[in-house]
């Protein structure tokens, strides 16, 4: 339950229109922003708020349960302390949230509403969009290994071992034309076979990476499709490295790394589990991957 004073509570029985949202954000970098929907600057704590025409609060969702907690704030890219190129490059990433109720008449009289971390940011030409993860959602993560017929290592990693500065796996390539915010054209990739590239990440040179949802090759042309909405324009030269759906067959084949394969492709799965006597199988305690 959220506690309010007794003079809170009275301003807020009145019904007076006076109430303003407040949002708090601290960068990991320990960077600290104030922004408020109300129309001039608020100070709570000796933090100025200044106004974001634009930031909207598009609901959230709380629950009693671990990591149950979400929501999302919607905006343009109208604060000099919000930057398109900051957003591309993950400092916002895990940044926390805070959100209070506040009387602008007097900023005192607030009620703390709701405490998230920052989760995916998509970005479009004119704003942003940012999912909240509730603070609590770091106990929800799993530990340990992960059962799975996947490869739980990431590609290139010290588990994975693949070495993707190879030429085999690294391409460079120079975007030809901009087909839309996701999908670019490009030269300089011919020599690499179509789906080389499909799970990806294409480097830029200001900095930037994005994923590779879609790597296709025509006779005319080499095409990207990216995972995401990215800043990039005609003549801008990338390096990408090759990228991996974890199967067995595609580490064995692609990469010939089955040795340091990290998942577990002959468990067995629901039907085997389930399955009973079968005259046709022999049932002799031997490997069921003769």
């Amino acid at each position: 339950m959220r506690a309010l004073s007794e003079d809170f509570r009275a301003r807020l029985a009145t019904g007076a229109t006076t109430l303003c949202h407040a949002w708090r954000l601290t960068r990991r970098d320990g960077a600290v922003f104030g922004f408020t929907d109300h129309d001039a600057p608020l100070v709570l704590d000796d933090l100025a708020f200044t106004p974001m025409p634009g930031l909207t609060d598009d609901g959230r969702e709380k629950a009693l349960a671990i990591g149950a907690d979400a929501g999302r704030i919607l905006g343009a890219l109208s604060a000099d302390a919000i930057d398109a190129s900051d957003l591309e490059r993950g400092v916002w990433d895990r940044a926390r949230v805070d959100l209070w109720r506040v009387d602008w008449r007097s900023p005192s009289h607030r009620v703390h509403l709701f405490a998230a971390h920052i989760g995916a940011v998509r970005r479009g030409s004119a704003g942003f969009g940012a999912e909240l993860v509730g603070i609590d959602a770091a106990l929800d993560a799993p530990f340990g290994r992960v059962f799975s017929r996947f490869c739980d290592a990431e590609v290139g990693d010290a588990r994975c071992g693949v070495d993707l500065d190879a030429t085999a796996y690294r391409g460079e390539g120079v975007v030809t034309e901009a087909l839309d915010a996701r999908t670019l054209r490009v030269s300089g990739l011919s020599g690499f076979a179509e789906g080389w590239f499909d799970r990806g990440v294409v480097r830029w040179p200001h900095g930037g990476a994005s994923e590779v949802s879609m790597h296709r090759v025509t006779d005319e042309s080499v095409t990207l499709t990216l995972a995401a909405p990215a800043s990039f324009a005609v003549g801008d030269a990338f390096v990408v490295t090759a990228g991996c759906d974890k199967r067995a067959a595609t580490c064995r084949v692609k990469f010939a790394n089955i040795v340091a394969f990290r998942g577990f492709p002959h468990m067995p799965g629901n039907d085997a589990i389930l399955a009973g006597p079968d005259a046709r199988t022999p049932m002799d305690g031997g490997s069921r991957h003769r």
